[in-house]
């Protein structure tokens, strides 16, 4: 009888990871959201990005251990797609609830950090006004959904990218 080796899809070992990145992510958020700490920008913003490297990195492993061992570079950047499209919509979707109808506070908090980032940078009270304005459109729980989803993807993506450049295992040529 023939042994044969399980074999598993870009989909499957993405999605795979894509739940797990996207548990992380919460977890993260509600953490930092309970510490008060700024997740727009400092450490705490890279910190999120080290955590897509790594999920994305495991997947790639996954995919290669229960595979034949062999990954080409769009093998792994379909990995990467996947893993981020799974956890950035789930994270989006529990983000607009969060904000939406758990603690809409967090939005004015938002936009506070925004105009004290404007007033340190020197700008006019009537320039804060006119800018903040314009954010609103930007910036409101719906508008971050679907900027959160595109950017999630578009930033996972070019982090699979570079990941990927380390971990594929491109098969060997056959050939005389």
């Amino acid at each position: 009888m023939e042994e044969t080796t399980p074999t598993i899809t870009t989909r499957a070992a993405g999605v795979r990871y894509g739940l797990i990145l996207s548990l992380i992510s919460i977890i993260y958020f509600l953490v930092m959201s309970m510490m008060n700490i700024n997740m727009v920008e400092g450490p705490a913003r890279w910190l999120s990005l080290v955590f897509t490297a790594v999920l994305i990195f495991l997947a790639h492993k996954y995919y290669k251990d229960i595979g034949d061992s062999y990954m080409s570079y769009g093998q792994g950047v379909g990995i990467a797609f996947w893993t981020t499209l799974v956890s950035t919509v789930i994270y989006s979707i529990f983000f607009y609830v969060y904000v939406k109808f758990v603690d809409s506070s967090f939005m004015d908090m938002i936009r506070e950090q925004q105009i004290e980032q404007m007033e340190a940078r020197g700008m006019s009270d009537e320039q804060i006004e006119q800018a903040m304005k314009f954010a609103e459109a930007f910036t409101s729980p719906e508008a971050l959904l679907g900027f959160g989803i595109f950017g999630g993807v578009l930033g996972g993506v070019i982090i699979g990218l570079i990941v990927t450049i380390f971990t594929q295992n491109k098969r060997p040529e056959m050939g005389m």
